[in-house]
């Protein structure tokens, strides 16, 4: 990736080049071409336990499903058996990836499984969907911007709320970025505590599941039934924690709301913090002092958090584990957003005309197309060639700022992050944290 921040100028200049590279007259119309929504596009769906089941699910809506891949095939079995028709199960997602007759993939894995498939399947010519939070650390936000820019494929990143919810996240950044709320901004993301527990015992793995393979980069490890499924978010081995899980939903939409999507955050301060194993043991765990194998078999990731992050603006966004909301305030009113409502004063007082114009500038705001569906948005981009709504490198802009909030809370200190040279300032410890050793045969490799 360039050494600057990662910016939708970026985007432009790639979506220009993708005209010659990537979508010839022929593939657009096998993309829309039928009125029948499982003809045209071959899809292919890898990861498909919980919610990996269901954007494949969503998926299927605009082409084909004709494959999936998952290391626990009663995962595979349920989801082909969902789709019907012929779909092809796999346990290696590398198998699918030589498919020519596969245009699309779908990844819904583990956050520490998105960085390496997406990268495969970009190199091997597919179009991608990914499940947020994409990546696992800011050395993988690197990458992945990286080979976006040079594979040119359309890349959507699953963070629904930019399209989703009645539009209400939408006119929230609308009304914020409208000047309407004053100046200068701040943004309380709250999303809610992560679930400690443990230690718990392990055991064989079931026969149904390929241990090895779901561990990928991770350490080895033996098997723990509280590992796999949702409570992965729980490990700092697989994830951020709530830090990045939920926390890139709310700031996501905070950092867009605030004018840092091209920029993304250049300090993170840390404020509260609770990390059920102790800061210290994790902080020597994550810089590669102590071994991962010698950590209780227990939840690791922080279940409490307060971080400031500041963007070049001077606006500021503070996430933290409280009710699941986003609450944006300048110096004019406040205004309070989540999946259920938008609310405040400012809202309130709109006039039928303010509503008028809310509504265009939502559609503006979302490149002139109608929001409604995440999914919709990606295959139409597919179709027209061009970026959908939520393109790697704003979401890399939003993910990192997470993974920044971790990594001030794991020191215990301010970090301040230097966008162009991509490297903390005067913080060889922060920068040390911005990657993780990877095991073998699983490192990541454009």
């Amino acid at each position: 990736m360039h050494k600057t921040q990662i910016s939708r100028r970026q985007v432009l200049r790639v979506a220009g080049l993708a005209g010659s590279m990537c979508v010839p007259t022929l593939w657009l119309r096998k993309a829309w071409g039928s009125q029948s929504p499982n003809e045209g596009l071959g899809i292919a769906a890898i990861g498909v336990g919980g919610r990996g089941s269901e954007i494949g699910r969503q998926a299927a809506e605009f082409g084909k499903v004709i494959a999936c891949a998952d290391p626990d095939r009663s995962n595979a079995e349920r989801f082909a058996k969902s789709i019907g028709g012929d779909c092809q199960i796999y346990k290696d997602y590398r198998e699918i990836l030589d498919r020519k007759d596969i245009d699309v993939i779908t990844c819904g894995t583990p956050d520490h499984w998105h960085t390496k498939i997406c990268i495969d399947a970009l190199k091997a010519g597919k179009h991608v969907y990914c499940e947020k939070p994409l990546t696992l650390t800011m050395e993988e936000s690197q990458l992945i911007c990286k080979a976006v820019e040079q594979t040119g494929k359309i890349f959507q990143v699953g963070t629904q709320q930019r399209s989703e919810y009645g539009a209400m996240f939408l006119k929230a950044i609308v009304m914020a970025r409208s000047g309407r709320l004053g100046k200068p901004l701040h943004a309380l993301a709250s999303v809610g505590q992560a679930t400690s527990g443990g230690p718990f015992p392990t055991q064989d793995p079931p026969e149904h599941l390929d241990w090895n393979l779901w561990l990928g980069q991770a350490p080895y490890v033996p098997f723990c039934p509280n590992r796999i499924g949702w409570n992965f978010r729980w490990w700092f081995e697989y994830s951020g924690g709530q830090v990045t899980d939920w926390g890139v939903h709310h700031t996501d939409i905070a950092m867009w709301a605030l004018g840092g999507e091209e920029t993304g955050a250049v300090e993170a301060v840390p404020i509260e913090w609770d990390f059920p194993l102790g800061r210290e043991l994790m902080r020597d765990t994550l810089l590669g002092r102590k071994p991962f194998e010698e950590l209780p078999v227990a939840y690791n990731v922080a279940k409490t958090f307060k971080v400031d992050l500041k963007l070049p603006n001077g606006n500021v966004i503070t996430l933290y584990s409280g009710t699941n909301e986003l609450i944006i305030t300048g110096s004019e009113g406040r205004i309070r957003v989540n999946r259920g409502s938008l609310t405040g004063k400012p809202i309130e007082e709109l006039t039928e005309a303010d509503r008028k114009w809310l509504d265009e500038e939502v559609i503006k705001l979302y490149k002139g197309r109608q929001p409604g569906s995440h999914m919709r948005n990606f295959f139409e981009c597919i179709r027209d060639n061009t970026q959908p709504i939520s393109d790697v490198w704003s979401h890399c802009n939003s993910v990192n700022a997470c993974h920044m909030a971790n990594i001030a809370m794991l020191l215990a200190r301010p970090v301040r992050f230097d966008p162009k040279a991509y490297r903390f300032i005067d913080d060889e410890e922060a920068n040390m944290l911005m990657r993780r050793k990877q095991r073998e045969p699983f490192q990541i490799t454009l």
